[in-house]
């Protein structure tokens, strides 16, 4: 990964809730154009908050980064609303979907469309979403509210990408989902990055779901980065197997718990 490849650059942040609780402690990555990055760890191990973030939205859950920087292309964003990043190109999907239930499918989409200035440009972009989800075309003048939960996943997702965004902050895409719609969804994503080099930065629990897809991959343990590396070494790694992918002593459920672990203490660098 070379400087010039950075398209987000994130370096030693410290983010505290409520003037009190200190929940991520100097956390450094960084995602490269046209890559899909993985951000992994158990619930709780601060994923939502770094893209939170990353995305200006922690001020609405009286958070706030207090160290480290941000930077978008060489740009610092920790200052800018979230409706700027999404004039620059960063778009967040958030865990959970939050589609909006009184509205179609199709009306949802459009709402992700308020940046454009050009009838043609949503049209055009409603039928390139609609080509990588055709379910949503099906469903196109359902209520959201009564469509499945990968039907709300794929609106959430497609809403996202109604803006032309250049990253995406993807939380947590398999929850609730069933394993093939998971497949369908992570599949979806894995086209989209090659097809329209869209720049996918996930927060997953599934990890590996996420590593099959992922180019390079961090993962986090108690608001820190304890170990990062090419996608293809962490599926390899002994460790990131035992406590990630199921294989091994199921006794030890922390990386911590190893003491030949030599983890990459980077917070401490």
């Amino acid at each position: 990964m070379t400087d010039t490849d950075v398209i987000l650059d994130v370096n030693g942040i410290e983010v505290i809730y409520n003037r009190v609780i200190l929940v991520l402690k100097g956390v450094s990555l960084r995602v490269s154009e046209g890559r899909i990055v993985a951000l992994l760890g158990g619930n709780g191990a601060g994923k939502t908050t770094v893209l939170r973030a990353i995305s200006n939205l922690l001020g609405a859950e009286r958070g706030e980064v207090t160290k480290g920087s941000i930077t978008l292309r060489g740009e610092h964003i920790e200052r800018l609303t979230p409706a700027d990043l999404v004039k620059r190109g960063v778009i967040q999907v958030m865990e959970g979907r939050h589609c909006f239930a009184h509205l179609t499918i199709e009306e949802n989409l459009l709402t992700g469309a308020y940046t454009l200035k050009r009838k043609a440009d949503t049209m055009h972009n409603l039928d390139k979403v609609y080509a990588y989800f055709p379910r949503l075309k099906e469903r196109r003048h359902s209520q959201a509210a009564y469509t499945s939960g990968g039907e709300q996943q794929m609106c959430a997702i497609g809403r996202a990408l109604m803006s032309d965004p250049r990253l995406v902050l993807l939380d947590e895409p398999s929850m609730g989902l069933a394993p093939q719609i998971v497949e369908e969804v992570f599949n979806i994503v894995h086209d989209l990055n090659q097809r329209e080099q869209v720049t996918f930065l996930l927060a997953e629990q599934n990890t590996n779901m996420a590593l099959k897809y992922a180019d390079y991959g961090y993962i986090m343990e108690n608001g820190r980065i304890v170990l990062d590396g090419l996608a293809s070494d962490l599926r390899n790694n002994e460790d990131v197997k035992e406590f990630y992918l199921g294989v091994g002593d199921a006794e030890r459920t922390s990386l911590r718990d190893v003491k030949s672990y030599k983890r990459r203490k980077r917070w401490l660098a």
